[in-house]
């Protein structure tokens, strides 16, 4: 079985609809792991979806906030979710396909501005939701499984368009590069991205804030394909679609895509 991957925060399905089927139409993934959906899972515009071929959907929602989806053109069926630092947030949904491969869709909280769990509570729960990823991959290591995402931590020096000027901003603080890193090292998840691509500044997340995010080009690697060992070298053609974050009304991130060979 061979299928190509890509996940996205959407910042809001129902809004960003029409670049979901733009999606869909022109790069045709076999599977679309969405992020901050922003809906109940009973208004996510099934519909639109199922008319270009994606007839299956596993998805955890919420009213305004959050949420995560995995849509599909090949069968899936539900395995699972978790309710990551007791939260109650819909951040986090798995999906298994028939050939018996495990697709975790995580969105880890932001975080807030303000890098101190001492006065920043979102910063703290951002920390204890990794941690948490970390305790569970260490006492039931994954395998045969996919971690996709918006991770909100862009953790090499290249993942970010200024290493040494955002040391002290949310997202690629050394305490939340060493969180991420303890939570890939527990369930040996190999980076699939930058397997493929090892070299190089990567981003896929520019902000609103930027008048001109093209040329000023101030991005971060915040979303993240990952694979277990067993699986990761049958992985290859990772990119992420950066004209995606200049079509109309964008969403702030870029889909990252990846392709198994399995």
């Amino acid at each position: 079985m061979a299928f190509t991957l890509a996940t996205w925060n959407i910042n809001s399905v129902r809004l960003r609809e029409g670049l979901v089927q733009r999606l869909m139409r022109e790069e045709m993934p076999d599977i679309l792991c969405l992020q901050e959906c922003k809906s109940p899972v009973e208004k996510i515009p099934v519909e639109g979806f199922r008319a270009l071929g994606y007839n299956w959907m596993v998805a955890r929602g919420q009213k305004g906030y959050n949420g995560v989806a995995i849509l599909s053109k090949l069968p899936i069926s539900e395995a699972g979710a978790g309710d990551y630092a007791a939260l109650g947030h819909a951040r986090h949904v798995a999906a298994r396909l028939e050939n018996g491969v495990t697709i975790h869709n995580f969105y880890v909280p932001a975080g807030g501005d303000i890098p101190d769990r001492e006065v920043n509570v979102k910063f703290g729960q951002k920390l204890d939701f990794l941690t948490h990823m970390r305790d569970e991959f260490h006492d039931s290591r994954p395998e045969k499984a996919i971690l996709v995402g918006d991770l909100n931590i862009a953790p090499r020096e290249d993942d970010v368009w200024n290493h040494k000027a955002l040391l002290k901003i949310v997202s690629h603080t050394p305490v939340e590069v060493a969180q991420l890193g303890e939570t890939q090292e527990a369930g040996q998840w190999v980076d699939v991205t930058r397997q493929d691509v090892p070299e190089g500044r990567l981003y896929s997340w520019w902000s609103y804030r930027s008048p001109d995010w093209d040329a000023a080009d101030k991005g971060r690697r915040l979303d993240h394909v990952w694979a277990t060992p067993d699986i990761s070298n049958a992985a290859h053609g990772s990119r992420v679609l950066r004209a995606a974050r200049g079509w109309e009304q964008p969403s702030d991130h870029a889909p990252v895509f990846a392709t198994f060979d399995l």
